[in-house]
């Protein structure tokens, strides 16, 4: 806790994750703010962090986060609200719109929840995108593919992580795999367009990255490109990332007017966003938007590769204040994720062996514990990643070189 007169502004968050994933962001933001957590158990490892906390039945609930932000509100002047949370910021709108304070307009964050919505208000605007058709049942999905063309990708409305993401090459794939995709299922249960719960869209090809970005009254900032690192194909799973502190794609003017574009028509004017492009042979196109920090752990390799801060970055955008994005630092960083080998695996034991570990790495991470069941994707996706490494390096190939070698000193034994 801290003292009553405590100058620092009071900013409200909407839960943490795990610490291996998001202490990076809470730890410095917690220097320059009074933290307020809304989550549905007693803090653990975040108490060191934060100035009060209040627990909740539910924290994917909007009204009862504006009732517990006002209430907040009764001990002193709240500075913003802010929520990292894919789940849950749709939530976090309703407690910022109960303060009068940025990014507090939910229709506006959930046409970034809401996948289709968001397909349709880039459409009107006319920026580039794959042809994206919303469906209610398997023939539709059909007919849809057969009008797009093939190959086709097959998509839930509104799951992140690439949850229920699917190539298909012909109508009977179409068939054959649509209902994986209408079962996909997030962490949390989100109630999207249970009309139309599958989106059909066009395959387009190039290089697929992220770019993190902070919006301040409606000036849309690019800090980090991720080059994604994608497998498990005819999946979607993200098994790597590369962030470039000097990558060109920074500047380029095609996909900053893009980024631009893309923010006014989904009138998203203030807060942190993480979106998707491909790059596509006639230019950048939108695979995808979300109003929050981007996950994988991109914001901490552009924090590493770059020296700016992403979680004060987004603290700043949520309050109003100018986000410091002087860059300090100037390379390259990469991680890459583990998997087990087969599905319902039983953990017996696994890690790195330390002395075949390159001496310069920069992180190697076990996530998963002996005993544990796990899967590879689809089945695992993201929740069957069981260990990770960092690396940093002058160049892409000198960083890749060392995630080779984190990977061959990583093991697991069935038990």
């Amino acid at each position: 806790m801290t003292e009553p007169d405590d100058p620092r502004p009071l900013l409200i968050l909407v839960g943490t994750g795990m610490r291996t994933y998001r202490e990076y962001l809470l730890g410095p933001i917690s220097a320059e703010y009074r933290v307020h957590l809304f989550l549905t158990a007693e803090p653990t490892w975040e108490r060191e962090h934060v100035h009060g906390w209040t627990v909740l039945p539910s924290t994917m609930d909007g009204q009862a986060l504006a009732t517990a932000a006002k209430e907040v509100a009764t001990t002193g002047p709240v500075a913003g609200v802010l929520c990292w949370d894919e789940a849950r910021i749709h939530a976090a709108s309703f407690a910022a719109q109960a303060l009068g304070l940025r990014n507090g307009d939910p229709d506006v964050v959930w046409g970034l929840r809401d996948k289709g919505r968001t397909r349709a208000a880039l459409a009107e605007a006319g920026v580039p995108q794959p042809g994206s058709v919303p469906v209610k049942s398997v023939e539709d999905a059909v007919a849809a593919a057969d009008r797009l063309g093939y190959p086709a990708i097959l998509k839930p409305r509104g799951l992140g992580a690439s949850l229920g993401v699917i190539k298909v090459e012909d109508a009977d794939q179409v068939r054959a795999n649509f209902a994986f995709t209408l079962a996909a299922e997030g962490p949390e249960p989100v109630v999207f367009d249970t009309d139309q719960p599958v989106l059909v869209e066009e395959f387009v090809s190039g290089e697929e990255i992220s770019v993190d970005s902070v919006v301040v009254d409606g000036e849309v900032t690019p800090l980090f490109v991720g080059r994604k690192v994608v497998g498990y194909h005819p999946y979607a799973e993200e098994v790597g990332h590369f962030v470039s502190a000097d990558d060109p794609l920074l500047t380029d003017p095609a996909l900053v007017d893009a980024l631009r574009r893309t923010h006014e028509a989904l009138r998203f004017t203030d807060g942190f966003t993480h979106s998707e492009f491909m790059l596509t042979a006639d230019g950048p196109k939108v695979i995808e938007v979300n109003g929050r920090l981007g996950g994988d752990m991109i914001p901490y390799l552009g924090k590493v590769a770059t020296g700016v801060d992403p979680g004060l970055a987004a603290a700043a955008a949520a309050t109003g204040r100018v986000p410091d994005l002087t860059r300090t630092r100037s390379g390259v960083a990469g991680i890459r994720f583990f998997y087990v080998e087969r599905e319902d695996t039983t953990i017996g034991s696994l890690g790195f062996d330390q002395a075949a570990l390159p001496p310069d790495l920069h992180l190697a991470v076990v996530v998963a514990q002996p005993g544990a069941v796990v899967s590879p994707p689809p089945k695992g996706t993201v929740w069957g990643r069981v260990g990770f490494a960092v690396a940093l390096g002058d160049t892409r190939e000198e960083v890749a070189r060392q995630l080779d070698a984190a990977e061959a000193a990583f093991s697991v034994t069935p038990a």
